[in-house]
Order: C-alpha cells, then sequence, then structure tokens
C-alpha cells in the first residue's frame, strides 16, 4: 500500500477512534492531522442510525419511537461524547462570572442544572425534528440525517482554525490546530456529502450551520476567548438540530 494511502487510511481511523466508541482496525494515531475526515465520522454514524429507523419503521414502531431509537444509537456511537460538550458548556458559559471561573466549570466532571437542562433540550429536540422527517418517509430522514451529521462535524475543525485555544494546559491545546487547508478541505467533503444528500436544500442548511456556528464562536470568544474541546462538541450538537429542523 502506498505510504500516502496508508497515512489517509490512518487518519480516518483516528477520526474514528477520536469521535466514536465504534471498533476500528489497528492503525497509527494521527492526532490533529485527521481533522480533514470529521465528516466522513459524520456519514458513518448517520447512515448506521438511518438504518436503525428505518427497521424500526419497517417493524411496524410509531415514528416517535424510531426518532428515538436513532437518537439513542447516535448517543451510543460516540458515547455522548458530543452531548457531554454541550453539557459542560451550557455549565460554563452560563454558571460563572469570570472567565477562569468558567473554564473551571467546565472542566469539573459534574453536571450542573445549566448543562442538564440543556442536555435534555437538545435530546428532545432531535427526537421531535426527526419524527417530523420520518413523517415524510424514510428517503427525506436519511438525507437529513447525512446532511446534519457531515456539515456539524464539519464546523469542529473550523472553529479549531478560527479561535485559539482557551486554556494553555487544555486536550484543545496539545492535539494541536488543523490549518485553515486542513479546515477548508473538511468543510468541502461535507458540502459534496450534503448536496448528494439533500441536492437544492443545501444553501439553506449551509447557511444555518454557518450562522449556528459563527454565533457559537462569537459567545465562546467572548466569555472564555477560545474554543475548547467543550465548545466544540457543543457546536456539533446545535449545528446538527439546527439543519435537522431546517430540513424537517
Amino acid at each position: 500500500m502506498p505510504t500516502s494511502l496508508r497515512d489517509r487510511t490512518d487518519e480516518a481511523l483516528s477520526a474514528f477512534a477520536l469521535l466514536t466508541r465504534l471498533p476500528l482496525p489497528d492503525h497509527t494515531g494521527r492526532g490533529i492531522a485527521s481533522a480533514w475526515a470529521f465528516p466522513l465520522v459524520g456519514l458513518v454514524c448517520a447512515t448506521l442510525a438511518g438504518l436503525s429507523g428505518w427497521l424500526c419503521l419497517a417493524l411496524g414502531l410509531p415514528a416517535p419511537l424510531a426518532a428515538l431509537v436513532i437518537v439513542v444509537l447516535q448517543v451510543m456511537m460516540t458515547g455522548a461524547l458530543h452531548e457531554d460538550g454541550l453539557a459542560d458548556t451550557a455549565d460554563g458559559l452560563w454558571g460563572g462570572w469570570t472567565r477562569e471561573r468558567r473554564l473551571e466549570i467546565m472542566r469539573d466532571s459534574r453536571v450542573g442544572s445549566y448543562g442538564m437542562i440543556a442536555m435534555i433540550l437538545a435530546l428532545a429536540a432531535r427526537t421531535a425534528a426527526l419524527t417530523l422527517l420520518l413523517g415524510q418517509g424514510v428517503g427525506p430522514t436519511f438525507a437529513a440525517l447525512i446532511a446534519a451529521a457531515v456539515l456539524s462535524r464539519a464546523t469542529m475543525p473550523a472553529l479549531m482554525a478560527l479561535l485559539p485555544p482557551a486554556r494553555q494546559d487544555g486536550l484543545s491545546r496539545s492535539t494541536g490546530r488543523p490549518s485553515p487547508r486542513l479546515a477548508t478541505l473538511s468543510a468541502l467533503i461535507a458540502l459534496i456529502i450534503a448536496v448528494l444528500a439533500i441536492g437544492t436544500a443545501l444553501p439553506a442548511a449551509a447557511l444555518v450551520t454557518f450562522l449556528a456556528a459563527l454565533a457559537i464562536a462569537h459567545i465562546a470568544q467572548r466569555r472564555i476567548g477560545g474554543q475548547t474541546g467543550d465548545i466544540l462538541g457543543a457546536t456539533q450538537q446545535v449545528t446538527e438540530i439546527a439543519v435537522l429542523f431546517t430540513l424537517a
């Protein structure tokens, strides 16, 4: 196997290792070089989740229950990585009065009231959006799942390239920042997959993704001076929900 192809394979597998709990073959970790493959992670997770929804409907289960199964499977595949980031972000950004206190709260493994409410609302919102989509058929649901998954995961390299790490000793600092070229490649991959999935609905979905990610980036920059892994997870969750409702 050519070295370049082996490197790209290791980078793709590293992206899955970072963002999911899926079983993977042995590979060499590539760190931040894997950021271009984040949308591919979304594609696989969305496809597997969509298949579970199709199976539920085929077995005669109602759309709300099928939607719940999709959400549960998504959480299981990622190990609630992004949901945890959303909870920590909500606790930190709105639970502290100073930058230092906000970062301290975000690092705390305990979940506070802001975080719990954010997680509940996010899970409910995804389930509601998917229920609406399933009412339109399996095809539109698959398409929306894929578009939302790839576009939302492309926001993470973009924010890492745009904003500096908020901590000097955090995971984001040690992992490094993707170059603008790498973040752009991730975005292009997401856009190509999304346009194949949803066609002419892409401009609306892309605009919503951009605006939601920009809003979170602005809030994070003002309140903690940059991005953290929790901010990236929160961005993924918010943009995914925004895209699902836009397509629903």
